[in-house]
């Protein structure tokens, strides 16, 4: 896969809703039923975290869920891809960018969004092919007022502001014309999801997927 191509299907991932779940999950008993939940409420792209020592797990139960796109967050080595990409995630997502960890993803197929906090980051992935970035810490980096300001020389790169993004929040970012979508974990709390409480999940998951679209 080349870079462009696998920018251009993050792109097409990042598209489906503006809320992309960010998930920490050790429990793939509960993985299943949590994203039928997310998916029933309009946000079909999850990002697992591998950030538990199940995470792994977690994506092998959501990937069996019907309409769902899951792909795994926190890459950050060549190891971490295989392992997403055999356990069946369509995606990737990285706090950060190497050139060994683009590499791996380019060489298994699986569609990356690389992070970027600064123009000269974003600058370095453009010149490889990569359009679609992660902006992480998106909050601790600025906020939308310092999205803004990158998209005003790089008007070719779009974005997924990641850290930080709350529902209150939220909406500065999805109306700047960089961004096309955003991440965050607030449409899962680990306490609902400790509950079991999946229909309050997707009423979350419902009120999130309408972000956006009245600008």
């Amino acid at each position: 896969m080349t870079p462009q191509d696998a920018s251009k299907h993050a792109r097409e991932y990042c598209a489906l809703a503006p809320i992309i779940p960010v998930l920490v999950l050790n429990d793939p008993d509960r993985a299943r039923l949590l994203a039928e939940a997310l998916v029933a409420g309009g946000l079909p792209m999850l990002e697992v975290t591998l950030r538990t020592p199940n995470a792994l797990d977690v994506i092998r139960e959501m990937a069996k869920v019907k309409g769902g796109v899951v792909g795994a967050g926190t890459l950050i080595s060549p190891q971490d891809v295989r392992d997403a990409k055999a356990a069946g995630a369509l995606f990737g997502v990285s706090p950060g960018a190497t050139d060994a960890l683009l590499a791996a993803c380019e060489a298994h197929d699986l569609p990356l969004l690389p992070g970027a906090a600064t123009a000269t980051e974003a600058m370095r992935l453009l010149a490889r092919g990569y359009d679609m970035l992660k902006f992480f810490p998106a909050e601790a980096s600025g906020g939308a007022p310092a999205l803004k300001a990158i998209g005003a020389p790089l008007p070719q790169i779009t974005f997924c502001p990641t850290g930080g993004v709350k529902s209150e929040n939220a909406e500065s970012y999805l109306s700047l014309p960089n961004v096309l979508c955003a991440g965050g974990s607030w449409v899962a709390p680990s306490a609902l999801v400790k509950a079991e409480n999946w229909n309050e999940i997707e009423a979350l998951a419902k009120a999130a997927s309408q972000l956006g679209a009245n600008p």
